[in-house]
């Protein structure tokens, strides 16, 4: 991680936006306080119908209002 003053950043954007493509963090400092962070961008992953598929399970009681629910959720 590399840091750098505003001025610095300001004079050279171009190298820092290649460095973040790279993978690379740059800290901007003002006056050496850090106050900004430059880095890559996480890819964007779609969302594919069915992922979750098999992943996930509901009881088959989900829906049924119990009790210990209305305790829980009323402090009854």
């Amino acid at each position: 991680m590399t840091t750098m003053n505003i001025y610095e950043a300001k004079t050279s954007f171009s190298k820092l936006i290649a460095a973040a493509e790279a993978g690379e963090t740059v800290v901007i400092a003002r006056n050496g306080k850090p106050v900004a962070q430059l880095g890559p961008v996480a890819p964007h992953r779609p969302v594919v119908f069915g992922d979750l598929k098999g992943k996930i399970t509901i009881p088959d009681d989900f829906d049924q209002w119990t009790d210990e629910d209305e305790s829980d959720w009323f402090g009854g």
